[in-house]
């Protein structure tokens, strides 16, 4: 397969990408080869480049390709290749959306049923550029899914800029509010309205919340919680103190707190907050703050005093990618989901990092 590859490649916090060429990975059987034609800048991503936590140990001398939340076209099928994992025909030139990891299915976790905790997912984005499939991360033009690789034909009615963060933030929204059953009635706050955050607010009033409090301090983030489906809005602001936070979700609450509080801002500091805000028998999502080396003030006795639990999701099942595409595409014309990320060329990599790093823009998404 002749032509070039383009991949930003990162070596270390604080200093800056660059953009290499690397040939086009040969779909081998079993697997595809996609053209990407976005990226998002993921809150993960953010946390490596800006060194927070362990990751500011991180250094790779060769440059590590980072992305994972993409979506493409089919460039290639390898030999076997003729439908997706619903049974739809897939061809050349099709948009699908990937798993961007791959789970063993044979550890402990995807014995059980547990195939987003399976220690093994990642290891296909290991490797030296020198060798094939050279790229493995999404900030490239191409990518090669491997034969267990979960992916799905995308809905006509869903946008490339709505089905760009599905592989990630939706599908980990997904599986996280199921996971803290979120149901008719319940009463849920969102810490935090970036990509995941406005999700959970949508998804949340789609499974039935009562009531959705969003918690931001951008402007544009909130007006688009509110329409993603926020009831009330909190503008940390306004409300500067942490006690007069939780005061409000008491008030609006009669009193009683939460039963969910999902934290998507990305930092430990808000989880202690988050969990003064539940009320007995509430569940706690952390999504947010996926590295690690930080810490955060916790009461054990009111958990067990509350019969309150603590959850956690960092990545998701295949099935809720799948689940994630329907809720696209069921509200496509409903609600406003293309407006949740903003574009820049893969050559403006390093403003869109600064961008979304100052909260400037929501979610980047890095056009090839």
């Amino acid at each position: 397969m002749t032509g070039t590859n383009r991949a930003a490649l990162f070596f270390e916090p604080g200093k800056p990408f660059e953009i290499r060429e690397f040939p086009i990975p040969e779909a081998r059987p079993g697997g595809l080869t996609l053209r990407l034609t976005r990226a998002n800048i993921c809150g993960s991503e953010l946390h490596i480049w800006r060194g927070d936590g362990r990751l500011g140990q991180i250094i790779t001398p060769k440059g590590r390709i980072l992305g994972h939340e993409a979506t493409g076209i089919v460039h290639a099928l390898g030999e076997g290749v003729t439908r997706d994992w619903t049974g739809q025909p897939i061809a050349e030139g099709d948009r699908i959306a990937y798993q961007y990891f791959q789970p063993c299915g044979r550890c402990r976790s995807c014995t059980r049923g547990m195939t987003e905790a399976c220690r093994y997912s990642f290891t296909i984005q290991r490797g030296s550029h020198d060798e094939w499939p050279y790229t493995r991360g999404a900030f490239s033009d191409y990518l090669y899914l491997h034969p267990n690789q979960a992916f799905f034909k995308v809905p006509e009615n869903v946008t490339d800029t709505m089905i760009v963060s599905a592989n990630c933030a939706l599908a980990q929204v997904v599986m996280g509010l199921d996971r803290v059953d979120v149901a008719l009635g319940d009463r849920v706050v969102v810490q935090g309205c970036g990509g995941l955050g406005v999700y959970a607010c949508a998804i949340a009033k789609e499974r039935g919340a009562e009531m959705v409090i969003a918690i931001d301090g951008i402007d544009e983030r909130l007006a688009l919680a509110e329409q993603m489906g926020a009831d009330h809005l909190i503008d940390f602001r306004e409300l500067s103190e942490s006690k007069q936070r939780i005061e409000v979700v008491k008030e609006l609450t009669q009193g009683w707190g939460a039963d969910v509080v999902v934290e998507v801002v990305g930092y430990a500091s808000v989880i202690n907050e988050g969990l003064r805000m539940l009320g007995s028998a509430g569940r706690y999502l952390e999504m947010g703050t996926f590295y690690t080396g930080t810490s955060f003030e916790c009461d054990p006795g009111r958990l067990v005093g509350q019969n309150q639990r603590i959850d956690s999701v960092g990545s998701y099942d295949a099935i809720s990618l799948q689940r994630a595409i329907e809720f696209l595409s069921r509200n496509a014309e409903r609600l406003p989901l293309d407006d949740i990320v903003v574009d820049y060329p893969l050559e403006q990599i390093e403003t869109a990092f600064a961008d979304q790093a100052s909260g400037r823009v929501r979610r980047v998404s890095l056009v090839m």
